[in-house]
């Protein structure tokens, strides 16, 4: 698969456009494809920021807008990378599920000889004119174009493999549960583990971490990743060898800001079954809100106890402290008033302010009936909480944000 020099010529100048612009205006070359050109300008305008290393080359093919919007970003790719280079990962790599190809691209840099398997033709193809345009060791990866469960159960034995099972009904529908999902890992992790020394499993961030924990066998570790403050990936970590307990095995939190930046928190079942936590209905001078990946990940006695902060209800996941908590997991806020929700309170704290950011946590009402009945645009620079304290008293809290790796200033990929 190759692009035209015309296609090529057309979509390099226009794909700063508006792609409705440029459908309504045509082409006078009747040697463009402007189906093609066009569909390719669009996904090339998503990939500025999910993919820059794609964007930055000029003749990389993009898939359908599914694939597009499916693959893994470069910065969860990364990540991943990341994870396999602390296991000193190298020597042979398989992905059975290789889509777009992003996680294959990026991982493919450890191993000395690595195996892309795709079952979707046209995207065996892309994926193969996509690593040779990138220069990514076309001598030492291996295009194949083949059912993924079929190629395993032939296949040698690998140091790593690699799987992101569809999320995906036959009637494209989102799916969540580890048996719902092609290939079913729940079923097929004996089989994987006879075929490699570790596997590395992408999930739905919808699934419970816990669950998927309890489905599988030989987890090594569970990491929850977002990025600017969105839940993106569940990553499994199968290992032959020895297995753990279930409350021994880590769970690493990952927030990753738009510039790469990490904030980390790595915790167990069984150190948040330990962890004291103290409740409290008295709010302090800072107030913090874990990112979304602890919020997933469910470590609210562990974070508590490791940052010495009072939670302010077993279900509102606020905590509070006097002194500032300059390495929090998550958004911190110095609290400028509180008030009850009476009207006489709210109409005090309140004065002046026409818009403001507000959250919901264990509160009756949610954000936008809320925003209605204050009255209150969106936006601005005051930050409000509605939630419950530990005493029952429903409150509202009005904050100014702290900088720190903050998921409202993000540029989401």
């Amino acid at each position: 698969m190759t692009i035209s020099p015309e296609d090529s010529a057309y979509i390099n100048a226009h794909r700063q456009e508006d792609i409705r612009m440029l459908a309504l205006k045509g082409t006078h070359d009747s040697r463009v494809n402007l189906t093609f050109c066009l569909n390719q300008i669009k996904a090339w305008q998503k990939a500025r920021t999910k993919l820059p290393l794609w964007a930055a080359e000029n003749n990389i093919i993009f898939p359908a807008t599914l694939s597009m919007e499916q693959c893994s970003s470069q910065l969860t790719a990364e990540n991943k990378l990341d994870i396999l280079q602390k296991h000193h990962a190298g020597g042979t790599l398989t992905d059975l599920t290789g889509g777009f190809g992003v996680d294959f691209t990026i991982l493919s840099q450890l191993f000395q000889h690595a195996t892309y398997v795709e079952r979707q033709p046209e995207l065996c193809e892309v994926v193969t004119h996509n690593l040779h345009v990138m220069r990514n060791k076309p001598e030492l990866n291996n295009t194949v174009c083949e059912d993924g469960i079929s190629f395993l159960q032939e296949m040698k034995p690998v140091d790593w493999l690699f799987l992101d099972p569809a999320r995906r009904n036959q009637t494209g529908n989102k799916v969540v549960a580890l048996n719902d999902c092609e290939p079913d890992v729940s079923s097929l992790y004996p089989l994987l583990l006879q075929k490699a020394g570790h596997v590395l499993i992408k999930l739905s961030p919808m699934l419970d971490p816990t669950l998927a924990i309890q489905q599988l066998s030989h987890v090594q570790e569970v990491h929850v990743v977002s990025v600017c403050g969105e839940c993106k990936e569940l990553l499994i970590l199968l290992s032959n060898g020895p297995e753990s307990p279930i409350d021994d095995i880590p769970i690493t939190c990952t927030n990753i800001s738009h510039n790469g930046e990490k904030d980390l928190f790595v915790f167990t079942r069984k150190e948040e079954r330990n962890s004291p936590c103290p409740y409290t209905s008295q709010l302090s001078t800072y107030l913090y809100e874990p990112n979304a990946s602890m919020l997933k990940a469910g470590g609210f006695r562990s974070i508590a106890n490791r940052f010495s902060l009072q939670k302010l209800h077993p279900n509102s996941h606020l905590y509070t402290s006097a002194r500032l908590i300059g390495d929090f997991p998550g958004r911190r806020f110095l609290i400028q008033s509180a008030c009850p929700f009476g009207k006489k309170e709210l109409k005090s704290m309140l004065a002046g302010i026409e818009q403001a950011n507000i959250t919901t946590r264990n509160f009756p009402e949610n954000v936008a009936t809320l925003r209605n009945r204050l009255r209150l645009a969106e936006g601005g620079d005051t930050y409000l909480f509605a939630t419950t304290l530990n005493n029952g008293q429903k409150t509202l809290i009005r904050c100014q944000a702290i900088s720190s790796i903050d998921t409202d200033f993000c540029t989401r990929p």
